[in-house]
């Protein structure tokens, strides 16, 4: 390609949800699992703010190569059907392109489907040829992210300061974390950017199930994300984020966990942790009074 001014279009089919798809597609810390598009490529997540008029700047790191700078900001979300979003990329201070990014979601038999349309101002040499390895890499890693991330909703008929309060209190938290019947033995507390939390989950029976969780950003009623350990400093078990918005009123919580492997995600569908999920919304629901 030599065009200076292309449109590239993009097409994969995902074996899940298209609800699923939409957050995969959407969520920081889903896109910043699929975002590389190579594996020697590193991202980090500057800033993200997945809302109309929101921005999302990234780096992609590279050994022995220059810092390249993303910088994009969302135009149009429909939830579960189309978003839009601007996205220019910048390499030692200099402007290399700047793109329009339009992504459309549908059913598709059991799965769903994604349709990208990137619209290519390119200023500089072979960045038509860099879009159509890189996105299409970055859409391959997206449709695995898919199939292994698990999303979880519930409208609870409560402000969103008082959901929010909830999650976010070290005192409060342990008192509704977990399914029915389970409770929290907590070892230490630190609800803030950069924080954890370790404790044990306790069964019904009396099984102790340690759990270390790591916060990543914090912000405040809006929404936050961790990792999710097997025990202090054990396996990574998923990534994880919750999102709260205001409903009228109410508040609509999103959890959403990208596990570690598509086996892990399988072997958690196989003991109903989607279920057991809901029953600790439901449980957070109930703290805050509003079965």
């Amino acid at each position: 390609m030599t065009d200076r001014c292309v449109t590239l279009t993009f097409e994969r089919k995902v074996k899940a949800p298209v609800a699923t798809l939409w957050q995969a597609w959407t969520a920081p810390v889903a896109r910043a699992i699929w975002a590389p598009p190579a594996p020697v490529v590193t991202v980090v997540f500057l800033e993200a703010d997945t809302r109309v008029g929101g921005r999302e700047i990234s780096v992609c790191k590279v050994a022995g190569y220059p810092d390249v700078r993303v910088e994009a900001g969302w135009l149009d979300l429909e939830e579960n059907a189309r978003s839009v979003n601007y996205e220019m990329i910048f390499c030692e201070g200099q402007t290399q392109s700047a793109a329009l990014v339009t992504a459309d979601f549908s059913p598709d038999g059991d799965g769903s489907q994604i349709v990208v349309t990137v619209q290519l101002s390119s200023l500089a040499n072979a960045m038509a040829e860099g879009y159509q390895q890189g996105f299409g890499a970055g859409l391959d890693s997206l449709v695995s992210v898919a199939m292994r991330t698990m999303v979880l909703r519930r409208v609870i008929a409560a402000p969103r300061p008082v959901v929010w309060g909830a999650w976010v209190n070290p005192q409060t938290l342990p008192q509704w974390w977990g399914p029915e019947g389970f409770r929290c033995r907590t070892d230490r507390i630190d609800l803030r950017t950069g924080g954890e939390w370790l404790f044990d989950m306790i069964g019904p029976d009396g099984t102790a199930f340690p759990n270390h969780h790591r916060y990543g950003e914090i912000r405040p009623e809006t929404g936050l994300s961790y990792t999710r350990l097997a025990g202090e400093n054990g396996p990574k078990h998923a990534d994880a984020w919750a999102a709260f918005d205001d409903t009228d009123g109410a508040t609509t919580v999103t959890l959403g966990m990208v596990f570690s492997s598509e086996a892990e995600f399988q072997t958690a569908k196989s003991f109903g942790a989607d279920a057991l999920g809901l029953q600790t919304l439901g449980k957070l629901a109930g703290f805050v009074g509003a079965v």
